[in-house]
């Protein structure tokens, strides 16, 4: 899998097109949580425009349990 400079604004869109919803936000953090599968995820959030290293976003993909296809269906990843 090869993904790579999705900011957190691009990646919080994608979380809540696939049904995580916004539950707490303290600071600069802000927590998302799936309602039927229960996964929950904890972004830093300073700005939308600040993009993600590469090892703490495939660290958030594993979380929320997305695969590649998850990826593609999402469009933080190009078919290919």
């Amino acid at each position: 899998m090869t993904i790579k400079n999705i900011t957190v604004g691009k990646f919080v869109r994608a979380l809540e097109k696939d049904g995580f919803v916004l539950r707490r936000h303290e600071g600069g953090h802000r927590t998302y949580k799936h309602p039927t599968t229960g996964k929950q995820v904890t972004l830093t959030y300073h700005r939308s425009g600040y993009t993600l290293r590469t090892g703490i976003l495939h660290s958030l993909i594993k979380k929320v349990g997305w695969t590649e296809d998850d990826l593609i269906r999402l469009n933080l990843m190009r078919k290919g």
